[in-house]
């Protein structure tokens, strides 16, 4: 194959490398994206990378095109094969591999696939991704012949799982792995377990039969609601495509949203970690805010995206971030990257820790009235000067407090609201959360007012 090649410039995302196969994205643009990073890793002193893929149907032959351009630069490959995301970011720290490459279409669709990379113990995005687009597109790549070998790690990665597991309760959970790619560690994790385990859409397949696999959308979970209630289980546990997110609903059926788990999963690390700052992203609920701070925590509101958020972990030395999509960090006895099996592990200790049920520990928390996260259409040459204009006309306003980090959130008597450009679609991300139905009515209205100003179409809030 030829030294330079030019990507579709929409694959080259925030936070990972994403498209379309047989339209944006292919084996040529594989081999490149291996070839231009194995060259970066080489010129930094690596040598070796892991390899994994997920269970799209285009996967394979996406993994081995990698595999190839990463060998094409001189990188020694080693490939682990079918898993969860996770899988890949363990075997780098197990095998010791100087990177990870993980080809995942993540939560998206059955025709998107892409690439998730770490190099040298760190989130590999934003800059260096557009780097590595300009690199190929340059012909500015090594030239070297490394080696590669097939190793399995799913047992390893199990066993791994399973250490930290602390309790003895009987629990009756329901696992919906959505025929994503967690779904072979699933069944090898809860069969060392006790309890009763219903495992849903265990069998991987890349067409997805059963929903989509994203768990933070609430019609993906009807399946596990009815197993829930169907088998009397304790609670429900699902995971995305790539088993990187995971989703939770409670005894009685109701969802758990990521920051509420997140405050759940943060008792048992802050006992542990007295003080420690938690951190969360800026969608996150000041119900979280609140009860970091009551249970003796510093909680850290945060940038949106899995990168930022493990960047941020690794500077300041945090054990535990998580993020409203239900992305959840652990490095209290773990790695720090977003694990979902892992995070489910860590939620079965916290229930055999107390006698409370998860519909307890929900309900104890105090009650607010929130939207959704309300996504919209905004062209991305777009939408983030929206978002500059709509923090432009908020400093010349009195009576609020504007937190700019990733957006504008925008606090005041009523609650807060948030508007920010998302980083990897088309669209403009907008929350809002308060005490009563009255104030948050308030809330839409202001958020609906600037959307209006700045001539976008205002979507039903």
């Amino acid at each position: 194959m030829a030294d330079s090649h030019s990507f579709n410039p929409s694959i080259l995302r925030e936070y990972d490398i994403r498209g379309t196969v047989g339209d944006t994205l292919g084996a040529a643009d594989l081999f490149a994206i291996g070839r231009a990073f194995g060259t970066l890793l080489i010129r930094a002193g690596g040598k070796s990378a892991a390899t994994g893929y997920d269970g799209r149907l285009s996967s394979p032959e996406l993994e081995a095109a990698l595999a190839e351009g990463l060998r094409a630069a001189g990188v020694d490959v080693k490939r682990i094969g079918l898993g969860p995301t996770p899988m890949l970011y363990f075997a780098t720290y197990h095998l010791g591999t100087d990177a990870g490459l993980m080809v995942t279409g993540s939560h998206n669709p059955p025709e998107f696939n892409g690439v998730k990379m770490v190099m040298q113990g760190r989130s590999f995005f934003g800059a260096d991704i557009q780097k590595l687009g300009a690199m190929s597109a340059q012909g500015d790549v090594a030239t070297g012949s490394g080696d590669e070998a097939r190793i399995e790690v799913m047992d390893a990665y199990v066993a791994r799982l399973l250490q930290d597991f602390d309790g003895a309760k009987p629990l009756t959970v329901a696992w919906d792995a959505g025929n994503g790619a967690a779904g072979e560690a699933l069944v090898k994790m809860v069969a060392g377990l006790p309890g009763r385990h219903v495992l849903l859409n265990e069998t991987i397949d890349g067409t997805f039969p059963a929903h989509h696999p994203d768990p933070t959308v609430e019609k993906n979970l009807a399946q596990l609601k009815d197993a829930v209630a169907a088998n009397g289980c304790d609670l429900g546990i699902a995971f995305d495509g790539d088993g990187d997110r995971i989703g939770i609903v409670d005894g009685r059926g109701r969802v758990l949203w990521g920051d509420q788990l997140l405050a759940i999963l943060a008792r048992d690390v802050l006992a542990a970690h007295p003080g420690a700052t938690i951190i969360a992203d800026v969608k996150t609920s000041t119900v979280f805010f609140e009860e970091i701070e009551r249970l003796g925590g510093r909680p850290m509101m945060w940038k949106t995206g899995h990168s930022h958020i493990k960047s941020k972990m690794a500077e300041i030395g945090a054990p535990l971030a998580g993020e409203m999509s239900a992305h959840i960090f652990f490095k209290d006895c773990y790695y720090g990257y977003d694990d979902a099996l892992y995070a489910a592990i860590r939620l079965l200790n916290v229930l055999n820790g107390t006698e409370a049920s998860l519909g307890d520990l929900l309900d104890a928390m105090p009650k607010t009235v929130s939207t959704p996260e309300i996504r919209f259409d905004c062209a991305d040459e777009r939408k983030f000067q929206v978002v500059e204009e709509v923090r432009a006309r908020l400093a010349t306003e009195t009576g609020i407090d504007v937190h700019g980090m990733d957006g504008v959130r925008v606090q005041s008597a009523d609650g807060w609201w948030l508007l920010r450009a998302s980083n990897t679609q088309p669209v403009l991300v907008a929350r809002c959360e308060a005490a009563d139905a009255g104030a948050l009515a308030r809330l839409k209205s202001a958020l609906a007012g600037q959307l209006a100003q700045s001539n976008v179409a205002v979507p039903d809030l």
